[in-house]
């Protein structure tokens, strides 16, 4: 479709901006929008001073803000050159949504992830190097231009596990209005992220903690009115914590402890290894009753080879032994080099639970509403009911209802059932949701509870009077009457139309530095990692792929090289053995055939501005009763910068220098008065002619200077013919020139001076 036009009313002062979230399954271009800060100040004046910019869908209507599209941008690590082809389906769709006038000013990121992150760093510069070309090329959305961040600068990057916990911190408080809060008890929501890899947690402690912490980053937004707030935020990642590599150190543990129970019970009956059908099967108490996996453990600490052989996990559907068997995977006995912490010796200020409250999303969503129906607030009586008669089901009739269900067209996939407005029934999944989220339901929804209540340390508020109610927002309201204020943790997916994702609070900050600043000395919006100090000891850094990797070239060397020429026989590395070489040996050669020069060099730098060779003699001055026309006194001029590097280095624009001028030998400079250069040689005088008057020359009396013979020939060895003789009498304050135009002109003496024919190098411009 053709993008809105300039006459469309919504677009009046409206700017727009897009973020492509190039993840490690697809890469998804949302389009964001707002006004512009300066006419939204205008028209709402005091009542919008204190807000932040309204960050919208960038389209009316509709879900056409949202594009996708598959595989991940990673999966081009080895074939850099299809990025383009890749990205063209999202460059068409936000060039058909945003008008062309404010294109140029529209910026593009794009921020990769988890994906990204697992190259190594030659392919991480290789693919953001074609996605930067082919982005800056082929559209004209605005793009950083090269910088330390990157080929784009900040439009095209890496982003790191700890800025996805930032930017998402930003956009729950952006839309649960945690920074516009003005009472003395207000204070920013928490934010709370799973994926399949990692988990992320973002809040802002307490100000008597605040103190205590080292690790606090600073993020800067701007209102309306152009004052800056700034908060304190503590973030950080679990790698290897989110729910599928969680389920991964899961089951080999639980293939390994049931290997030993078997090998022990083989020893002590003197049975053969693997002759009992039992060892094949692993009891599995996070799968629905008699649900049967095969699997191969990943992460497993085992010599044997038989742990290491796939295995059939048998559901056995306990919600209650899942948590306990899950439990230890939080690594809780860590050392803890740096107090407090909470799971794996991760340090984390500490967490006031009465004052602080967090929102969940991701997983924390998907595994309470989708399967439970109960996102929102949550209560851990009915999320603990509702997992554990879900792990108790038999997987059989779990498999005959989703098929009913997508026959029937299912619900919406929130897990609730809506009937006239009302919801009449949860723990309804619909048909959106798949059989491989129903297998691993009961073993992410215990994983969920552990990490909340034993790993970041959420207290399990226990209802003593009972609570039977299933809806969550029934839940909250029961706890504000009786005095628990907001609920201490809820899952959210979106807020009105507009969906939590980090995406969302990078644009707010975009947004945010589009704010005109109040005066000269505030400083611009960056992002937060980009405000930490180079010299900062702070553990989070921002990524920066080289552009240079040896380990890239050395596996392109390494296949032309024999088998015992490689890094593996040899025991270090060829390639910087080589570079090292041909490193040293230029250096080498550049000192020695230098070595003149530098001596030179070092010698005038010893002696400072006392130390003159030919090349000063270009510096033209005059002397005059013993005072240079500088101000100098004495013989000695002011050191060029030229005198203090090798002149061989300088040579060549000496002599490019030298060759735009008429007489290069004779003439340095035209100043405001003539002045004559002299020298410190005196070779023999030659014969003075006589001529007309001319416009004169000032020349120090008693003074005896001669131009040196060498510096009267061009560099091909010729001498000029304008230039006949040069004269200096010793005992007159007069000097004679033969004429200087290719002519012969004679030159008389009148009063002490030397008169030079009109249109003379030497008048007076």
């Amino acid at each position: 479709m053709p993008p809105p036009t300039a006459a469309d009313v919504w677009l009046a002062s409206r700017q727009f901006g897009i973020v492509i979230d190039a993840g490690s399954s697809g890469s998804r271009l949302q389009i964001y929008s707002w006004k512009n800060p300066r006419s939204t100040l205008l028209e709402g004046g005091d009542a919008v001073r204190n807000s932040l910019p309204k960050v919208e869908k960038g389209t009316r209507e509709g879900e056409e803000w949202v594009s996708k599209v598959e595989p991940g941008l990673s999966s081009f690590a080895e074939n850099p050159e299809g990025v383009g082809a890749y990205l063209v389906p999202l460059l068409e769709h936000a060039r058909s949504h945003i008008p062309p006038s404010v294109q140029p000013d529209t910026p593009l990121f794009l921020l990769a992830t988890a994906g990204m992150r697992l190259l190594s760093p030659a392919q991480q510069a290789q693919v953001l190097h074609s996605t930067c070309q082919f982005l800056k090329f082929h559209s004209n959305f605005r793009i950083d231009g090269p910088s330390a961040a990157g080929p784009c600068g900040s439009s095209v990057r890496i982003i790191t596990g700890e800025e996805e916990g930032l930017f998402g911190w930003i956009a729950v408080n952006y839309l649960m209005d945690g920074f516009t809060g003005q009472s003395s008890d207000s204070t920013t929501y928490g934010f709370l992220d799973m994926g399949g890899a990692s988990t992320q947690i973002a809040f802002e402690p307490s100000l008597k903690d605040r103190d205590k912490s080292r690790d606090l980053i600073d993020v800067r937004l701007r209102l309306l009115g152009g004052e800056e707030i700034h908060h304190e935020v503590f973030v950080t990642t679990w790698l290897g914590y989110g729910t599928n590599q969680a389920r991964e150190r899961y089951v080999g543990h639980a293939i390994k402890a049931h290997e030993d129970k078997y090998e022990n019970s083989r020893a002590a009956e003197g049975s053969p290894l693997g002759s009992s059908t039992d060892a094949e099967v692993v009891l599995d108490p996070c799968l629905p009753k008699d649900l049967a996996l095969v699997e191969s453990p990943v992460y497993i600490e085992s010599s044997t080879s038989h742990a290491r052989q796939a295995h059939k996990l048998l559901g056995t559907g306990s919600f209650e032994q899942c948590l306990q068997k899950t439990l230890p995977l939080l690594n809780k006995d860590m050392p803890c080099p740096d107090a407090p912490c909470l799971f794996n010796g991760v340090h984390v200020p500490p967490i006031n639970f009465s004052v602080s409250h967090f929102i969940g999303v991701s997983e924390y969503w998907y595994s309470s509403d989708h399967i439970f129906g109960l996102g929102g607030p949550y209560d851990f009586v009915q999320y603990e009911r509702a997992a554990s008669e879900f792990c108790a089901r038999d997987w059989e009739g779990i498999v005959k209802e989703h098929k009913s269900t997508r026959q029937r067209g299912g619900h919406s996939g929130d897990g609730e059932v809506v009937k006239g407005g009302q919801v009449v029934e949860v723990g309804k999944w619909g048909e959106k949701v798949e059989l491989s989220r129903l297998q691993m339901q009961c073993f992410k929804a215990a994983w969920i509870a552990n990490v909340l209540h034993d790993g970041i340390g959420m207290p399990r508020i226990v209802d003593l009077g009972g609570n039977d109610s299933t809806h969550g927002e029934e839940v909250a309201e029961q706890a504000q009457n009786k005095g628990l204020g907001k609920p201490t943790f809820q899952s959210l997916d979106s807020v009105g139309d507009i969906a939590i994702s980090w995406t969302l609070g990078k644009m707010v900050l975009e947004a945010s530095k589009e704010v005109p600043l109040l005066s000269n000395s505030d400083r611009p919006l960056v992002d937060p990692l980009d405000d930490i100090p180079e010299s900062s000891p702070h553990p989070i850094r921002p990524i920066r792929p080289p552009f240079l990797d040896l380990d890239l070239i050395e596996d392109h060397i390494s296949q032309h090289l024999p088998s015992s020429l490689t890094r593996k026989s040899l025991g270090f590395s060829p390639v910087v053995l080589i570079l090292s070489i041909l490193l040293t040996s230029v250096l080498l050669s550049l000192t020695y055939r230098l070595r003149r020069d530098l001596k030179a060099y070092f010698r005038r730098c010893r002696r400072g501005g006392r130390w003159r060779d030919r090349d000063i003699i270009l510096e033209g001055y005059t002397m005059e009763e013993g005072k240079a026309a500088n101000g100098y006194i004495g013989n000695t001029p002011p050191p060029s910068p030229s005198s203090y590097l090798p002149s061989m280095l300088l040579r060549p624009l000496r002599r490019f220098m030298s060759s735009s001028r008429p007489y290069p030998h004779l003439i340095s400079t035209v100043s405001s008065k003539p002045k004559l250069r002299h020298t410190h040689t005196s070779p023999a005088r030659l014969s003075p002619t006589t001529g007309s008057s001319s416009p004169t020359l000032p020349y120090q009396s008693g003074m005896s200077r001669s131009a040196s013979p060498s510096n009267n020939y061009f560099d091909d060895g010729t001498m000029p013919s304008s230039i006949s003789s040069l004269t200096r009498s010793r005992n007159s304050s007069q000097i004679n020139l033969t004429t200087l135009v290719p002519r012969q002109i004679p030159i008389s003496r009148t009063n002490s001076t030397l008169h030079v024919p009109n249109g003379s190098a030497f008048m007076d411009e």
